[in-house]
């Protein structure tokens, strides 16, 4: 019996196929859309590979505003690890150099 593959594997073949068979085929006024939509397999492949994303918790922001968290080191390590989590997702070339 064969494995089925997950949901990351399929995402990065359905990209490969966007890039690599379509993308060649279509004319130069659709290239931009078919990037783009590469581009979407790619990040989606990459939220569904890091599941472990910290997420800072509800009702921070409000803290922050009322300046409950002023000075807390916590709250800036918390808030640290959500951006470079997000980054790592949607744009991890912005954490390179």
């Amino acid at each position: 019996m064969q494995e089925a593959p997950d949901a990351a594997d399929l995402l990065a073949t359905a990209r490969a196929v966007v890039l690599e068979k379509l993308l060649p085929a279509l004319p130069a006024e659709a290239r931009l859309e078919a990037r783009m939509v590469a581009r979407a397999l790619e990040v989606a492949a990459r939220l569904i590979a890091d599941r472990s994303v910290p997420r800072c918790p509800p009702g921070l922001a409000q803290a922050i505003r009322a300046g409950r968290c002023d000075g807390d080191a916590a709250v800036l390590e918390a808030i640290r690890a959500d951006t470079l989590a997000r980054l790592r997702v949607s744009n991890p070339r912005a954490l390179e150099g």
